[in-house]
């Protein structure tokens, strides 16, 4: 059995945001070779393992690009402003420490020039945030980060009590965890399987795009993080039933896409043959790669099972490793299954 705290860290280390997904999809790639028949990269990055069966197709697609940012301008004093990859709350990433593509080191801070300090967290923009690394020029800035390179959150991945962890990135390196789990832990089926490490989801989900119309599955699950109704004060709105340690979650709609009911159906049988307890997902807003599975083509029944995540797009996403390693679990009997 892998360890999923070591594991995660090294991938949250080398993670770099949507578009420069290399050196995380390496380490995917050499981990997943030993278990499926093939292991090919697609023309947009995406990492594609096939394990041939004589069956219906099974794409089982977790995305590995990564939220950060792009340096967009150098000032006079070498400070760096960015645009955004992915979706931030502007006001929670003060003070945040980053890692640049070259490895330089820097944090996150407003601008008082510009008035930020009169401004509540609310209103603060991402152009009132300018990245420090400690240079004196534009020309030493410009040496270290030049305009076009990507930066990623530099936070530690750590144990917490009861089998937690606290990491960048668990959305969605814990989903690609998942996967190799589905890997390691599936028996024969008689599937078609293709396990398909996505790029370029946090920009729009298209990597799963151009997989899912390479590929045309009849079936296609996505494995990625939820949000949860667990803390204080969710709890009284109960908006959310999903609750860290509860297990894996079955998606029925999230702001983007409603799922098969022949998906949830099957998802919810290898459950139950797996012995293994699942919660209900009715996510308000945002979606995952099973979108763009979705609307592939002719249409590909599809659905998603989420891992329960606290603090989600933050240098301190917080899973249990149960939920974890059920996902996988969960996903490895529903690739057995005949579809």
């Amino acid at each position: 059995m892998m360890d999923l705290l070591k594991l995660q860290a090294r991938l949250a280390e080398a993670a770099l945001p949507s578009g420069l997904e290399g050196k995380q999809a390496a380490i995917l790639a050499e981990l997943a070779r030993p278990y499926v028949d093939e292991v090919f990269t697609d023309t947009l990055g995406s990492v594609i393992c096939h394990k041939k069966g004589s069956g219906k197709k099974l794409m089982l697609a977790a995305h590995m690009d990564v939220i950060g940012f792009m340096v967009t301008h150098i000032d006079e004093r070498g400070f760096l402003r960015f645009e955004p990859l992915g979706g931030h709350l502007p006001a929670k990433l003060i003070g945040t420490a980053v890692r640049l593509e070259s490895g330089v080191r820097g944090s996150i801070w407003p601008d008082a020039e510009a008035g930020h300090n009169k401004k509540s967290l609310t209103e603060v923009d991402i152009h009132d945030l300018f990245i420090d690394i400690g240079a004196s020029s534009r020309e030493e800035a410009e040496a270290l980060a030049p305009v076009g390179s990507v930066a990623a959150f530099a936070a530690p991945t750590a144990a917490l009590e009861g089998g937690r962890m606290m990491t960048p990135y668990a959305d969605d390196l814990t989903g690609c965890m998942a996967l190799l789990i589905v890997m390691e832990e599936m028996k024969n089926t008689s599937n078609d399987v293709y396990f398909v490490f996505t790029v370029q989801e946090e920009v729009g989900c298209r990597g799963a795009v151009a997989a899912s119309w390479r590929i045309e599955p009849y079936v296609g699950i996505s494995v990625d993080v939820t949000g949860t109704g667990d803390t204080p004060g969710d709890i009284d709105g109960r908006r959310m039933r999903v609750r860290l340690g509860g297990g894996a979650a079955v998606k029925l709609k999230d702001g983007g896409m409603q799922a098969n009911p022949q998906v949830v159906n099957h998802l919810r049988r290898a459950a139950q043959e797996a012995g293994l307890t699942v919660q209900d997902e009715i996510l308000l807003g945002g979606t995952t790669d099973a979108r763009s599975m979705q609307k592939s083509k002719n249409g590909v029944l599809a659905g998603c099972v989420s891992i329960p995540c606290r603090n989600i797009h933050s240098p301190a996403e917080i899973v249990d490793l149960e939920d974890v390693r059920q996902a996988g679990m969960l996903l490895a009997k529903a690739a057995e299954l005949p579809l």
